[in-house]
């Protein structure tokens, strides 16, 4: 099954992953990733620590654990390739609806960010390099 429809059709819990450049980690609880035409993987991050992080470093580990699941899903290993801030197209990928000013505009600072898969894994187990 490719990406696109794994995370169209499973549900269950993501955790994004990453460092800034000094190697401090940081994890953060993320939505099932968009998954490109192009085949770029995208997430929606706010103006905190995970969108500072891949600033300084553009490496990043996406976990997802598959709803009732406790040893099923994916490690995605990603490399950032872009960012924007347009906030029509964010707005037309997002899962959920934030908190909006009088005139309909959302409060808050939000990019959306691009990533190659580098390598995937399943969650648990095989396949792994030492």
């Amino acid at each position: 099954m490719d990406l696109k429809a794994y995370f169209d059709q499973t549900e269950g819990t993501g955790i994004l992953a990453t460092a800034d450049s000094a190697g401090k980690v940081d994890a953060a609880i993320y939505s099932r990733p968009h998954i490109l035409e192009d085949g770029q993987i995208a997430f929606i991050t706010a103006d905190r620590l995970t969108h500072q992080n891949l600033q300084s470093n553009p490496h990043a580990v996406y976990l997802f654990i598959e709803a009732g699941q406790t040893w099923k899903g994916k490690r995605l290993y990603l490399l950032k390739t872009k960012e924007e801030s347009d906030p029509d197209k964010i707005e037309s990928l997002s899962r959920r609806k934030y908190r909006q000013d009088s005139e309909g505009n959302n409060t808050r600072k939000r990019f959306l960010v691009y990533f190659s898969l580098e390598k995937e894994l399943p969650l648990v187990g095989v396949n792994e390099e030492p």
